[in-house]
């Protein structure tokens, strides 16, 4: 990846706000001027407020880089990815807390293991446990990296 496509690194919960107010439908000009006019809703799910005093307001290059070219996030907690695939891909993963095996295991297809491939932070590795065909979505263990050692 050369400098250039590299993409701009986000907080966890920017993104899980992101990735909320992308399942509106909204297209990426509609989404950064809804937040940057502050005409949000208000789904109890989350509070954008944060959104718009923090990332698009002090930031605003790096939230149109975000919404426009895509984003990795800053940090990545194990129950943060559990909650990215759920808003962000619409699934309903399986959390293991186990201390020494802890690990979010999901079906996705290969579009959102490409999508999910690009946005985990370091620290990260996506495991094969059954590989996605053309027809049906594929089964994945995200683990931390450290448990691949």
């Amino acid at each position: 990846m050369t400098e250039s496509t590299k993409r701009v690194r986000i907080s966890q919960w920017d993104a899980l706000m992101l990735e909320s107010l992308r399942s509106l439908g909204w297209s990426h000009e509609e989404l950064i001027r809804q937040v940057q006019q502050n005409e949000l809703p208000t789904d109890g799910q989350f509070d954008y407020t944060e959104l718009v005093t923090g990332l698009a307001s002090k930031e605003p290059e790096v939230f149109v880089s975000a919404v426009t070219d895509g984003y990795q996030i800053k940090y990545n907690t194990i129950r943060g990815i559990r909650t990215w695939i759920i808003v962000a891909l619409g699934r309903e993963p399986e959390l293991s807390l186990e201390e020494g095996s802890e690990a979010v295991t999901s079906e996705l297809t290969q579009a959102e293991y490409d999508r999910l491939q690009q946005v985990l932070s370091l620290g990260w590795v996506i495991q094969e446990i059954r590989p996605a065909t053309s027809d049906a979505a594929g089964l994945y263990r995200i683990v931390p990296a450290a448990q691949t050692n």
